[in-house]
């Protein structure tokens, strides 16, 4: 068998068919957190499973644009973004008992969309960091996140400069995330080198964004898929 092809959607399909079974979503408040259009890969595909698995199920099926510090996405980008036309978005109520199905900009710039899921101390990040930095950090998180029963973090898996490898908790942090969390992230970073970290699975700052994710209680999923041209190679 080819190792190297890509996945077919019906594959997809069941993968995630099954990890939503599993979680025993019926009747549960859902909030999948996406990557706005920084970041490649067939994120319409999985916008239009979730909605065909989930929604007939849940009892709210919504989705957060990571911006992280980035511009929010107007409506034509967000449209963009998961592969709709003008029209379809404009009509994206699939008109189920389940309600509408709803699609939220992170909104950093605004302090009150933030709450403080805990404090990771000085001692730790010393730990973490091997005496390079000793310092706490505030975990500051989009507020949204305890509106709901389930989150599913779903986006690309790439080398990454800052964390190592991209994906996962990284949608949290700094996805959803405060400033303070970001910075120091970022900062930690450039000591260490971009050199040193980039496509390196574990890292010191990818330990400080999964203890982060530690201090927000809802639960959470990880829909982590491997970009091969316009195709998926792996979910």
């Amino acid at each position: 068998e080819n190792s190297q092809r890509l996945l077919a959607e019906n594959e997809i399909r069941d993968v995630l068919a099954q990890a939503f079974d599993s979680a025993n979503l019926p009747g549960k408040r859902v909030l999948a957190i996406i990557p706005d259009g920084t970041r490649s890969g067939p994120l319409g595909l999985f916008y239009r499973l979730f909605v065909e698995l989930l929604l007939p199920q849940v009892a709210a099926l919504d989705f957060l644009i990571a911006l992280g510090t980035h511009p929010a996405m107007d409506d034509d980008a967000i449209a963009k973004r998961l592969d709709l036309s003008a029209d379809a978005w404009a009509r994206r109520d699939p008109s189920t008992s389940s309600g509408r199905v709803r699609v939220f900009n992170h909104e950093w710039w605004k302090p009150e969309s933030f709450y403080t899921a805990g404090t990771i101390p000085a001692d730790e990040i010393a730990k973490i960091s091997g005496g390079l930095l000793r310092q706490d950090v505030v975990v500051a998180v989009n507020k949204s996140v305890r509106d709901y029963d389930q989150l599913i973090v779903c986006g690309p898996v790439f080398p990454h400069e800052v964390v190592g490898m991209s994906g996962g908790s990284k949608y949290l942090f700094p996805g959803i995330a405060g400033a303070e969390i970001i910075n120091f992230t970022h900062w930690l970073g450039a000591l260490l080198t971009s050199y040193s970290i980039i496509g390196t699975k574990e890292t010191a700052v990818r330990a400080v964004i999964e203890r982060a994710a530690q201090m927000v209680a809802t639960p959470k999923m990880g829909c982590c898929f491997v970009v091969e041209g316009d195709g998926v190679a792996g979910v």
